[in-house]
């Protein structure tokens, strides 16, 4: 048999480099800490818990609005969702048809012509219904006392 020149080293031994290399890391949580904790000045608590204070307010508030918490469910529907990005989309190609062509020359003739086109008959109805509806409504809640 042949004797080991060298001594095994123990498992649980951990290499310098390796502890150093920890302690750093353990150093720079420490430094970050004791940062944050002195950039909470009493200044800065006092106004992160005002704004917080606000925004629970705000937020009572608006869930107290039956207005609101009913169009924010009328808006939910997939059908409202489809009618949104239809208008956003009417909205962004009639700015940019507005921007390049030249302005109207007015008259009873353009008049006509605005009338002649395949959309403008369309969007009356839906304006008229929209005011139809909506006038409904609101002679409705007067009518029950709403103010």
């Amino acid at each position: 048999m042949t004797a080991q020149t060298e001594s095994p080293q123990p498992a649980n031994t951990i290499d310098r480099e390796e502890l150093a290399h920890e302690l750093e890391q353990l150093s720079e949580l420490a430094t970050l800490v004791l940062s944050a904790r002195d950039a909470l000045s009493d200044d800065i608590v006092s106004r992160l818990a005002s704004a917080l204070s606000e925004g629970i307010t705000l937020l009572d508030r608006l869930t107290r609005n039956e207005g609101l918490m009913r169009l924010l469910q009328v808006l939910d529907k997939p059908e409202t969702q489809h009618l949104l990005h239809g208008l956003s989309t009417a909205l962004s190609q009639m700015s940019r048809e507005i921007a390049i062509s030249p302005p109207a020359k007015g008259g009873l003739g353009g008049v006509v012509k605005l009338a002649m086109e395949p959309g403008t008959q369309e969007g009356l109805r839906s304006l008229s219904l929209l005011g139809k509806y909506w006038s409904d409504s609101m002679r409705e809640l007067h009518s029950k006392g709403g103010n």
